[in-house]
């Protein structure tokens, strides 16, 4: 399989909407068309910083990571939070998170950010089995308040 891992682009559209649907099912939540033409938008705004890459193999896209950039109160440059990564299960155990992780990871190197990080639920082990292969769990706990409005 031969993976190559972009910037997401305009032409990307479609596919992407595919993968994000499945991401965000697997998280249990329904597609919101709202939430996913909004955060379409914020990927090509310049001004957020929100930003989307994905992973080709053999030129179709198998896989999509949406991260942020942003400031730290304990460090001198940005930092990098891997917000979603999603694989199409028909592409799963061939690399393809391997590949978005190491691609962002050169970004953090390369740019001079302080960090990259990301979370992801206890129970999914699979994607956990992944991220260990790049450093130990870091034991903090996510808590979440949800204001269902906005």
């Amino acid at each position: 399989m031969n993976l190559a891992v972009r910037p997401v682009t305009l032409a990307d559209e479609s596919r992407w909407r595919e993968l994000w649907d499945g991401y965000t099912r697997f998280y249990e939540r329904e597609p919101a068309e709202a939430i996913t033409r909004h955060l379409w938008a914020r990927i090509f705004d310049d001004t957020v910083p929100v930003h989307a890459i994905v992973a080709e193999a053999d030129g179709k896209v198998v896989g999509i990571a949406h991260y942020l950039l942003h400031e730290n109160t304990s460090a001198l440059t940005l930092s990098c939070y891997l917000q979603d990564l999603y694989v199409d299960p028909a592409a799963r155990a061939r690399g393809t998170g391997a590949a978005l992780i190491d691609w962002l990871w050169a970004q953090t190197r390369d740019r001079g950010w302080a960090t990259l990080y990301w979370s992801t639920r206890e129970n999914n082990y699979r994607a956990r089995a992944l991220y260990d292969r790049y450093t130990p769990h870091s034991g903090f706990l996510r808590y979440v308040l949800r204001n269902r409005q906005g």
